[in-house]
């Protein structure tokens, strides 16, 4: 992969930071390609996913001297959208490693995380009606569902950017770290997520994406399938062996 995203991979996880620190890890067309090229890997084998980005800042937006140039046959290919889309549909569970920017499309990629952390440092929002354009990419449907309809709706007016205090009173971090402990506390995530059975942790994952009216038939045939599980068998053995003891 190109310069533009770094990526480190172990056997239960791949960590992948945003390297473009000249220009606050703005998203461009290239990064774009490797996040494909990351999701085909991880929808081929599937393991948790760490984003990070580099020099103090995880993605200022998208970038915008290529933005500046897209036309309307541009908006409906939905370049950046069709990619956090991808992210977000990931089998395993995806962290969002939040430090200083995450603005733009910077914010909505973080947004199609299952889990984000931050630092104090953190500034996050969508200011793009102040550039005539709207946040296409994820966060009109998707801060509904983090922050509710009232919060969503006056961030996305308002293009107000919020802390980091304010981003977890809101719900869009779940806790902060110092900058220098931000990559090992999300790896203390992912050792609990790999801690736990992987086929129950895809599964979870299905249950929390299914839209209101899969419910509760999806979770029924999901356990159905765990159920059966020869891994379901093994834990709850082991289990019951120590509670014996």
């Amino acid at each position: 992969m190109t310069d533009s995203l770094h990526v480190e991979s172990r056997d239960d996880r791949v960590v992948a930071t945003l390297a473009r620190p000249d220009v606050r890890n703005a998203i461009d067309q290239d990064m774009v390609d490797r996040l494909h090229e990351l999701c085909a890997e991880l929808e081929a084998n599937p393991r948790t996913l760490i984003l990070i980005g580099s020099g103090g800042v995880f993605a200022s937006g998208a970038d915008i001297a290529q933005l500046r140039e897209r036309r309307a046959a541009d908006a409906r290919r939905g370049i950046n959208t069709h990619a956090f889309e991808r992210v977000r549909a990931l089998p395993m569970p995806v962290i969002a490693a939040v430090d200083g920017y995450a603005l733009g499309g910077g914010a909505e990629l973080a947004y199609a995380a299952d889990l984000r952390i931050g630092t104090p440092r953190v500034k996050i929002g969508n200011p793009e009606t102040g550039l005539g354009i709207i946040a296409a990419a994820g966060a009109t449907w998707r801060l509904p569902q983090i922050v509710g309809e009232a919060r969503a709706a006056e961030l996305l007016l308002t293009g107000r950017i919020l802390d980091a205090d304010e981003a977890v009173a809101w719900g869009l971090l779940s806790s902060l770290h110092e900058p220098d402990g931000l990559l090992a506390a999300a790896h203390v995530l992912v050792d609990r997520i790999a801690a736990n059975d992987p086929l129950a942790t895809q599964h979870t994952k299905r249950a929390l994406a299914a839209p209101a009216a899969a419910h509760p038939g999806i979770e029924l045939e999901l356990q159905a399938e765990l159920f059966e599980s020869p891994e379901k068998d093994r834990r709850m053995t082991a289990f019951l062996e120590r509670r014996a003891r």
